[in-house]
């Protein structure tokens, strides 16, 4: 999926722009290192990509790949660079270490004859030894102008050049020739493990040379490139991005004659298959299923096996003609009309059919994850007990079955923030959390001090005679309200509206303030809010009532209503009458009746917890602001938003669902911490000490009383985090830097701001005449090798080699 704007700014030091997952959150993103540490059972889902030898893969024709719109930039390091920046840019400009399909970095022999580390006291050395016939495409050597002016570029001492990243650039001291213009020493002047991380795009000279160019001479066009391709141009009206093959490219040349990016959106992506106005597109499980179903459209007899005229019987059909050729003129003309209009439908579902029929879909798993992120500023998941408690309520595995299981792939939960199974730095280390136990996470709830009773409280009274009467009162309760005031609504909503007016307080003073801190302005749009989010509020308040309201969501709403109508068949005698689901359970006839709902009059009052046993604390239900993206492609999130609610219910924690649009979901809510939990991704990475940091690292209080967090939205960390960060990306000992990963990873676990759930699914419509394309996890495509097979090449036309 495409990522939604990280503002300008929060990224400055991380390496690669975040993903959005909307389950929808993708991009791709982001030393040689020995295996281990993985176990046996740490092994990466295979890419799908059809690999075929290159003399099977015919030359010339052009290929069609869908993109979500024309990149607004074609210079990586800036902040709105996306997705698509990285796809185009991959076939134009140089990678020195490409990731693998087991997410390692690997030198690419296009480019270097060699690269390593050739001192390391007194300071760190690597000496990049590039390949002779590597040249710009203007004709220029490759060479050390282009790597000091990176640097210079991305070093962050001249703040004129616009850049979002830089990690690993600021610690190099310099950057001079080798022995001959084919060798790059650089020495840093502090050790960097992720040294393989630097260099990834290389921008000519000319590109990073001056602030100018770099901050707008590289946004719609690169005049020299260095790739197996070259860009033709960029139209943004017809929404296209065309390369054609480099001709002064060294290496293998492209088997395509050219390659065209075009634009169209997700949820148009089925039409465009259908119309074959492209031959590679990224598309969800609804159009994939479309795909599947379309490989099936003939039966053994040659008829349809779904669709119009399906379901056509020989009898139906004789019956059909009989009436289209009888004797009533009138009813055959009706039948004749009808059986045009159908054959008119079979044939262009047929048609149709057909033209899904020659895709394939190609699945494997994205290098790239989902989380609940726990917003950990304040409310009630500033304290470490309320998030531990919701990591245990939560069957991880039953959650990636949702996503993963229909489509095929496997479903274990991952066990790293910083590492992928198949990496070499994957170690499981949930363990340092815990396996979901509902009986656990009620435990650390209760030690927090929410509880079943806590959410009742006595109604202030309103007027003067109330303030009188205050001492008193502490003295001898009364039974109900003055009539002649009315009461005030009891705190009642989730900690959100509260948390506006915490944002500079402490946790503790968050516990100590909520309840007072909101107005009633806020409470009522809170009101309307949970309303038009299909929330119910249950217990609502009645003059001389004791109870506050307690919020529902519309599962719960329905057991109340279930439970008052089982009630109501034992008070008129019924029950026995409607059958099992009139039966009455002990709940409902203890006092008080079905928990949070009225029962009829004459009997008792009702009880303070929802069916569950909703909690509460000081006052206030446990109820957490739950932000889901409300667009097409993001379903699946939605169905695992879902689940999580009834986990939490089970727990008596409420949630609340705001649905927002995709637009707004990443940038609005989560970048801006406006949210208590929120499912978003991360990309896989083969530099986790680098990339990791910015995401995991302890928010810093800023000037203006806000926290600095870069890319920690759940505003959760520690120093020990940051300790093992900064001591793994110093380690030149790769086995050594990621033991010191693990452990940061365990305590990452432990605070509980991020709950890895599933990798996500790759899905990738393909061309079935296409070759080394398609679904290819961690790998980066070899461009110069994709291609149609068969005598007959397939694609817009083109001129073809002979």
């Amino acid at each position: 999926m495409a990522h939604v704007g990280v503002p300008q700014g929060t990224a400055r030091k991380r390496r690669s722009v975040a993903l959005l997952a909307t389950g929808v959150l993708t991009i791709p993103v982001l030393a040689g290192c020995s295996s281990g540490g993985g176990g046996a059972a740490s092994v990466a889902v295979p890419q799908d990509i059809a690999p075929a030898s290159r003399d099977r893969v015919t030359e010339g024709s052009t290929l069609n790949w869908a993109i979500d719109a024309v990149p607004a930039t074609l210079n990586t390091f800036q902040s709105d660079a996306d997705n698509a920046t990285t796809r185009i840019t991959g076939a134009l400009l140089p990678s020195l270490f490409p990731m693998d399909a087991r997410g390692e970095p690997r030198l690419n022999p296009d480019y270097l004859e060699s690269a390593k580390v050739i001192e390391q006291e007194p300071k760190q050395v690597v000496l990049y030894k590039l390949n002779q016939q590597a040249v710009w495409s203007d004709g220029r050597e490759i060479g050390a102008p282009d790597f000091v002016a990176q640097w210079r570029a991305l070093s962050g001492k001249d703040s004129a050049y616009w850049t979002a990243r830089n990690a690993g650039y600021e610690r190099i001291e310099k950057i001079e020739r080798g022995k001959d213009d084919l060798q790059v020493r650089v020495t840093f002047s502090k050790p960097y493990a992720d040294w393989r991380a630097l260099f990834s795009p290389l921008y000519p000279k000319e590109v990073t040379g001056s602030p100018g160019t770099f901050n707008d001479g590289a946004r719609t066009t690169l005049k020299n490139t260095a790739g197996p391709f070259r860009l033709r141009g960029v139209d943004k009206a017809k929404g296209t991005v065309t390369l054609d093959r480099n001709p002064r490219w060294w290496g293998a040349e492209a088997k395509l004659e050219s390659l065209v990016f075009r634009t169209v959106e997700p949820q148009k992506r089925d039409k465009a298959l259908t119309a074959g106005t492209v031959d590679v597109a990224d598309v969800d499980p609804a159009t994939a299923n479309r795909i599947a179903l379309a490989a099936r459209y003939r039966g053994g007899n040659g008829q349809p096996a779904h669709g119009p005229g399906a379901d056509i019987t020989p009898a139906a059909a004789l019956r059909s003609w009989a009436l289209a050729h009888g004797s009533d003129e009138e009813a055959a003309e009706t039948a004749q009309a009808a059986r045009a209009e159908n054959r008119a439908a079979i044939a262009a579902y047929a048609a149709e059919q057909k033209s899904l029929g020659s895709f394939a879909v190609r699945k494997s798993l994205e290098p790239a994850y989902t989380q609940l992120a726990m917003n950990g500023e304040s409310g009630p998941l500033s304290d470490d007990r309320v998030r531990r408690a919701v990591a245990r309520a939560l069957d991880r595995q039953e959650l990636a079955d949702i996503v993963l299981k229909p489509l095929g792939l496997p479903a274990k939960p991952p066990g790293s923030h910083l590492a992928l199974a198949g990496q070499p730095a994957y170690k499981d280390g949930s363990g340092a959390l815990g396996d979901q136990d509902t009986k656990e996470a009620q435990a650390l709830l209760g030690d927090a001090g929410w509880t079943k009773g806590g959410a009742a409280v006595t109604p202030k009274e309103a007027g003067s005679e109330a303030d009188k009467k205050k001492a008193e009162e502490k003295k001898e309760a009364k039974p109900g309200a003055e009539k002649s005031g009315k009461a005030e609504k009891p705190a009642e909503k989730s900690e959100k509206p509260t948390e506006k007016a915490e944002k500079s307080a402490s946790p503790a003073e968050a516990d100590e303030e909520g309840s007072d801190a909101a107005g009633s302005d806020d409470a009522g749009k809170d009101d309307r809010a949970s309303r038009d989010e299909g929330l119910y509020i249950v217990g609502d308040d009645k003059p001389g009532g004791r109870l506050a309201r307690v919020l529902a969501t519309a599962p719960a709403a329905a057991a109340h209503s279930a439970a008052l109508q089982r009630q109501a068949g034992a008070l008129t005698g019924t029950a026995a009458e409607d059958g099992a689901d009139a039966k009455v359970s002990a709940q409902d006839r203890q006092p008080g009746g079905a928990a949070g709902a009225y029962a009829p009059v004459g009997t008792a009052a009702p009880a303070p917890a929802s069916v569950r046993g909703r909690l509460g604390k000081d006052g206030k239900p446990l109820t957490l602001r739950f932000v889901l993206p409300s667009g097409p492609g993001s379903q699946s999130l939605r169905s695992v938003g879902e689940r999580i609610v009834e986990m939490l219910d089970t727990v008596g924690i409420g949630t609340q669902i705001t649905k927002v649009s995709d637009d707004s979901y990443f940038k609005d809510h989560i970048a801006s911490g406006d949210y208590d939990l929120a499912l978003y991704s991360w990309p896989a990475t083969a530099y986790p000490a680098t990339d990791g940091r910015p995401i995991f690292s302890k928010p810093e209080p800023a000037t203006d009383g806000s926290l600095l967090v870069e890319q920690n939205y759940t505003r959760v960390g520690s120093d020990h985090i940051d300790q093992l960060f900064d001591q793994a990306v110093s380690e030149l000992d790769a086995e050594a830097s990621r033991d010191l990963l693990k452990q940061a990873d365990a305590r990452i676990w432990a605070a509980a701001g991020s709950i890895p759930l599933y990798q996500r699914p790759q899905l990738v419509a393909v061309n079935k005449k296409l070759a080394n394309v398609g679904a290819f996890g961690f790998a980066a495509p070899r461009y110069e090798d994709i291609g149609f097979t068969g005598r007959q090449a397939a694609g817009s036309p083109a001129n073809r080699k002979k």
